[in-house]
């Protein structure tokens, strides 16, 4: 895709800030957008070398990257990836919140420790957040909520996560309403099963992805460059009248009984 400015695709000039941004998902957004044209600060926590990759990807490409280890759960966190963002400039043109985890456990397993741990990344970073945030998007901006079928369909072992994506929703539509005079679009992005490390860490892994893939009309899994190109779309200008919407990439899962 090109990234022309006279592209309405295109993220040229554009500053994006992905949460979750160096692994899975969230690199395939990272790179997309930064292919784009997109300035992207990728955050990320952990996985070292998940993030050392995305460096050298964009390193060998010449692509505007630059990754931010935060823990988002935390005040400590929000504040120094609000400092490294201050070090790139004053503004923002969008979020991607892309960051999450979960416990896959069955109820009487599950604590209220997990459901701290989930809830929190999850949902509430993505509130502190869009408030943290609030003065430097420009008008125009777009943010993203990642999101899973979870949040309206029950999976196996999927309680919290898929509580905390319904959450996730319903702050995003609110916001959507809340942040639109301001010239904010907010919208959800659906992603349908993707093979990456969380999927793969899942309970009873490959029966439940042979299953999706059979109850999948185009009898294959979305990838996670297919969920990148959902993402850019709705931070393009060409998704300028989009607001409150739900975007589903899942090959068509969604729609069988």
């Amino acid at each position: 895709m090109s990234a022309s400015g006279n592209d309405l695709f295109s993220l040229c000039n554009k500053t994006i800030l992905i949460t979750g941004g160096t692994g899975g998902i969230g690199q395939a957004i990272s790179l997309r957008f930064a292919r784009s044209g997109a300035m992207v600060i990728a955050n990320y926590l952990r996985n070292e070398k998940a993030a050392e990759h995305l460096k050298a990807i964009a390193a060998e490409e010449g692509l505007a990257i630059a990754l931010c280890r935060a823990d988002l759960t935390n005040e400590r966190g929000l504040e120094q990836l609000n400092r490294s963002l201050q070090e790139l400039g004053p503004h923002l043109s969008g979020l991607v919140h892309c960051a999450a985890t979960g416990i896959h456990r069955p109820i009487e397993e599950l604590t209220e420790r997990h459901f701290d741990w989930t809830l929190n990344l999850n949902v509430r970073a993505f509130f502190k957040l869009v408030k943290l945030l609030m003065a430097r998007f420009s008008k125009g901006s777009s943010i993203v909520a990642v999101s899973s079928w979870g949040a309206v369909r029950t999976l196996p072992y999927y309680s919290l996560v898929g509580s905390s994506k319904g959450a996730l929703e319903a702050l995003a539509r609110h916001l959507a309403v809340e942040l639109a005079p301001h010239g904010i679009r907010v919208n959800i992005l659906t992603a349908g099963a993707v093979l990456t490390d969380a999927w793969k860490a899942m309970p009873n892994s490959e029966a439940r992805i042979a299953e999706t893939i059979r109850r999948t009309p185009a009898g294959r899994l979305a990838t996670a460059e297919e969920i990148a190109y959902g993402a850019q779309f709705l931070c393009s200008d060409a998704a300028a009248g989009i607001i409150g919407h739900t975007l589903v990439v899942d090959n068509g899962t969604g729609i069988m009984s």
